[in-house]
């Protein structure tokens, strides 16, 4: 591992809560692969099985950040584990009723109840921040869990995959939920690091960290790049089975991420002078125009290619935004911040695979990926309307530095936010 790699894990407990944030996230990658897996080796229909996942992600869209909100207020043991074991229970309940051959009612009933999963990323980065807040060192970490996040994805799913078709239908979710349950007992036992939480008191700021404007572009913004990864998913597996080797397609999925992993490896070793908006606004028009070699793809190695050169814009993109929200989000809302991105990526994935799986059937695969190339140009748009609001200084903010050095801004009334 490259030093300043090495450097962040310096302070005493890093090794065990990113060790534990590894395995609580796995099931962000493979819930979805695996309960489609599953149904679908169950007898049911992939409308079915596509309209369950759906609902999980859209219900974690909406529940998650409110998880966080709890989290910020109450901390993280005290929250996380009754909304772990909630979740777990919906999703065993999901596993019964599909194996039972359950009403199809009844299995939307546990997908809505399995979106109080907590958002297990989010907890970790807080972690980071807190140790790191103000320095080089947090646009390093904010760096290494993003090359998780990719390590996940290109893991994740041809594991929950292969074990749903290979071993019995249930096995994927069920690796899942036990990678949960692990990750997240595990990471609140870790008491030592875990962020001080922010118990309200009679003058607090009760308000919903989304009525910041700059969290509301970035949001907004990660709406349609969730679209974007929505639509490759769908779009790159039907783009394989339409060249006669459909299980290529995960494969191809996971150059993509790969590509992602590696350039967050590379952005995680430099460090940045100047303000971190327009590298953010660079990144979303990267990813844009990444998508148009995905419109030009007429065989498999291309691709690839395209796939690999378009991944490398994700992961540094994702980092400038955590160094974004941190600096515009106060530290008493920050997990909820972090979460309400993940919210907006979970929106856009559903709306993105929804809309390439109509496109799909009516034009063709390759043709998906002209609604890959409209959903990045939808969020480069976002960005560019919403920059003056990133950079505008709220009334009553001061400047401080963010973990990349740059200037920020911070509300000098909120003695919680100012370190």
């Amino acid at each position: 591992m490259p030093s300043p790699y090495r450097a962040i894990f310096a302070a005493p407990g890093t090794k065990g809560f990113t060790a534990a944030g590894l395995i609580g996230r796995m099931p962000l990658s493979m819930v979805g692969i695996g309960v489609l897996t599953m149904i679908t080796e169950l007898g049911g229909s992939y409308a079915l099985a596509g309209g369950i996942t759906a609902t999980i992600a859209l219900s974690a869209a909406a529940v998650g950040p409110q998880v966080s909100r709890l989290v910020d207020q109450y901390g993280q043991r005290r929250v996380l584990r009754p909304a772990t074991l909630i979740a777990a229970a919906s999703v065993t309940g999901l596993l019964v009723a599909s194996a039972g051959g359950w009403p199809s009612w009844t299995l939307f009933v546990f997908a809505v109840i399995a979106g109080c999963v907590p958002s297990v990323g989010s907890m970790v980065r807080a972690r980071w921040t807190a140790l790191y807040r103000d320095t080089p060192q947090l646009h390093t970490a904010y760096s290494f869990e993003s090359i998780l996040d990719e390590l996940c994805f290109i893991v994740g799913p041809p594991l929950a995959a292969t074990l749903s078709a290979g071993w019995f239908p249930e096995a994927g979710p069920v690796v899942a939920l036990v990678c949960l349950v692990t990750g997240v007992w595990w990471l609140t036992a870790l008491t030592a690091t875990e962020p001080e939480p922010h118990p309200h008191q009679e003058h607090t700021d009760r308000s919903s960290a989304l009525r910041s404007p700059g969290l509301q572009v970035l949001v907004a913004t990660f709406v349609a790049t969730g679209a974007i990864f929505g639509s490759v998913d769908v779009a790159t597996l039907a783009f394989a089975e339409e060249h006669g080797n459909k299980s290529l397609g995960g494969v191809f999925l996971a150059v993509w991420a790969f590509g992602s992993c590696l350039a967050g490896i590379v952005f995680g070793l430099l460090h940045f002078k100047g303000k971190a908006e327009p590298r953010w606004v660079l990144g979303i028009s990267a990813m844009a125009v990444s998508m148009i070699p995905l419109l030009l793809a007429g065989n498999l190695p291309f691709l690839a290619v395209a796939l690999f050169v378009s991944g490398l814009a994700i992961a540094p993109t994702m980092i400038t935004t955590m160094a974004l929200i941190e600096a515009h989000v106060p530290h008493a809302k920050l997990t909820e911040g972090m979460t309400w991105i993940s919210t907006g990526l979970a929106v856009g994935i559903a709306l993105g695979s929804s809309v390439t799986g109509w496109v799909v059937d009516a034009a063709g695969a390759r043709t998906g990926y002209v609604v890959s190339f409209s959903a990045g140009v939808a969020a480069a748009a976002v960005a560019f309307a919403g920059y003056r609001r990133l950079t505008r200084p709220a009334q009553g903010e001061e400047p401080a530095h963010d973990g990349d050095g740059d200037s920020r801004e911070v509300r000098s009334g909120d003695s919680d936010r100012v370190a």
